[in-house]
């Protein structure tokens, strides 16, 4: 019989984490295989400043943690050698906080889980002592994953805060915009939020959509001179053939939409191509736009002419919901410094869809 969890999104996730490292209580973050446990983790460490050292104890032994014995001359005794993964005083010292992420630890064999239930219990094994600012955190993919796991020790898990994470599009469009995951699957993404995630543990297939996979559909539009099948092979073996084909059709329309940089320097003001998925992607190519005009520090009324030209253009060419979506996009996911004052046009927009933008808020 399977059993409900409670679940979390990443941004809850995050405040779970941080919570827990303020009170040094491990965390232990379940979820399914490429979700971005990780780069949540990651995320937290280099906004507090921090070090993250990433151990993946599946591919660890007892000895990576534990260390190994010598024959101590000095002492006449056997000693033992402190493994080298493990933060030293003089390495803490230069942080303000260190992270000991113990990656797929349920993954780890069962001594190697003995070892670190020791480092969780007393943060401390043999004769090494983790520094006072080491936090650590574990995570791990769940037993109906169909990856390998052993069952964890109860007295291990009982030292932990347990949390499971679920995929949840807005954490992961913040996520995309702030890394500059490609336009076109963010565009995509955005009107097929459901294709975002579909591993099914019971499926055979090789390849899925999760937010890791995405990211390397990213990474394969980056050279735009990969003949068309090439591309859609590559896709394909990366989020599955299905996704690909759609994806690459998707991309196809978008092809006929004009150029974002005339739209919003006012030379294009008509949309022809009326296809749902493809005003959504046209949407977040002006807002990357806006945001690249953001971070060349274009001059303030260069940047709010460019935003003038946004809101005219929604208004003149989409439907209430996709204009209502985009400024929000705007707004909120990429944060663009829009002053409303030195917008001519924000009376319009305000008096035709405000009342939307407050109910989309709610």
């Amino acid at each position: 019989m399977s059993v409900e969890h409670r679940t979390v999104t990443a941004v809850g996730a995050a405040a779970a984490i941080k919570k827990c490292f303020a009170k040094q209580r491990p965390l232990f973050l379940w979820g399914p295989p490429g979700i971005g446990k990780s780069e949540v983790v990651a995320g937290i460490a280099e906004d507090m400043g921090g070090l993250m050292i990433d151990l993946r104890l599946g591919q660890m032994d007892p000895t990576d943690i534990r260390g190994i014995p010598f024959y101590n001359k000095e002492l006449g005794k056997m000693d033992w050698a402190p493994p080298i993964d493990l933060p030293d005083e003089e390495t803490a010292s230069q942080y303000p906080v260190v992270v000991l992420f113990m990656d797929e630890m349920n993954s780890a064999a069962p001594a190697v889980q003995a070892a670190a239930y020791q480092l969780v219990l007393n943060r401390r094994i043999g004769k090494y002592v983790l520094p006072d600012n080491v936090v650590m955190i574990a995570a791990g993919n769940r037993e109906s994953d169909k990856g390998v796991t052993y069952r964890m020790p109860t007295p291990l898990a009982n030292r932990f805060v347990h949390a499971e994470m679920r995929v949840d599009f807005e954490s992961w469009q913040d996520w995309a915009v702030h890394n500059n995951i490609h336009r076109d699957v963010v565009g995509y993404l955005t009107f097929a939020k459901q294709d975002l995630y579909d591993f099914d543990a019971k499926s055979s297939s090789r390849s899925f959509a999760t937010p890791r996979s995405w990211s390397f559909v990213s990474e394969l539009l980056e050279d735009e001179d990969t003949p068309e099948a090439t591309l859609t092979d590559l896709i394909a073996g990366t989020v599955g053939e299905g996704l690909a084909i759609k994806f690459m059709a998707h991309r196809k329309i978008a092809g006929k939409l004009p150029d974002t940089t005339d739209i919003l320097t006012g030379k294009a003001t008509e949309l022809e191509v009326k296809e749902v998925s493809a005003m959504y992607s046209l949407v977040t190519s002006m807002c990357y736009e806006l945001k690249a005009a953001v971070e060349r520090k274009a001059s303030d009324k260069e940047f709010h002419s460019m935003a003038d030209n946004f809101f005219a253009f929604m208004m003149k060419n989409f439907e209430t919901e996709i204009v209502v979506m985009g400024a929000r996009i705007a707004l909120t996911t990429f944060n663009l410094p829009l002053q409303p004052t030195k917008l001519s046009n924000f009376d319009e927009f305000h008096q035709r869809y405000g009342k939307y933008i407050l109910r989309a808020n709610d």
